[in-house]
């Protein structure tokens, strides 16, 4: 049964981090009585070292033992034998290039899905636990093999996901707009859920639920987009017939 915590961010404005899903993630945690918590610092273009230290830091004061992925010498076998996983923020192109490039997906993929594993997701790493990262705000600096990621939902997350600002004078797309042309395509693409920040998705089997301070807003190919409060059922998405 599949286990997981996609948080749109981090960070919120006026709060520390991870502090606004504080209650949820430890409850997520516990519930499978994990005390450590492998770290994915891939997303990072500045320093893995050091991002790890600062997501050690702070989630040690909750009472969790972090493992770096960039600390361990077999990267495969430390997520064949993790507790649960934690891939944050950053790059979600870099994120995913690092995946494939060290053969990560399929024993990350293996182990959410078919040994419960829990797995917890912050903006970067919150795409890459969807079909693909087509719909990631962030600038493609590297080359990856394919769009393809975890598959660990069949539908696509826009995190941080902006609403227009009729107010400004910016003339560039809105995220509503890429969204859109990226459903205007003539094909069959999946539906785009866009998480605000402070909020996110919890998904326990074939059960997923809004979570957090605010409503998101989801796009269906061919439909007009439909706002959603904290707390709704969003478990017909994790059907691919939307």
């Amino acid at each position: 049964m599949r286990k997981l915590l996609l948080l749109s961010n981090s960070v919120l404005h006026g709060s520390g981090y991870l502090e606004y899903a504080k209650e949820y993630i430890l409850e997520f945690f516990a519930k499978s009585n994990v005390k450590e918590i492998l770290f994915v610092p891939y997303a990072n273009v500045n320093s893995q070292e050091n991002y790890t230290n600062e997501v050690r830091e702070e989630l040690n004061k909750w009472g969790f033992k972090i493992t770096g992925l960039n600390e361990v010498e077999d990267p495969i076998d430390a997520v064949n034998t993790a507790q649960a996983f934690f891939i944050g923020g950053g790059n979600t192109f870099l994120l995913l290039k690092l995946l494939q490039e060290k053969k990560l997906i399929e024993p990350i993929r293996h182990r959410v899905l078919n040994e419960s594993v829990p797995y917890m997701g912050s903006s970067a790493g919150t795409n890459v636990a969807t079909i693909s990262i087509n719909t990631t705000n962030d600038m493609p600096i590297v080359h990856v093999e394919t769009l393809a990621a975890l598959g660990l939902v069949p539908f696509n997350i826009n995190p941080h996901y902006l609403d227009a600002d009729e107010n400004r004078t910016h003339m560039g797309e809105t995220r509503e707009t890429r969204i859109q042309e990226y459903h205007a395509l003539d094909k069959i693409v999946p539906s785009v859920l866009g998480l605000r920040e402070g909020s996110f998705l919890h998904v326990e089997g074939n059960v997923a639920t809004l979570g957090g301070l605010v409503p998101s807003r989801l796009f269906v190919q061919s439909k007009p987009p439909e706002e959603y409060p904290s707390g709704t059922n969003l478990s017909f998405l994790l059907t691919k017939d939307d």
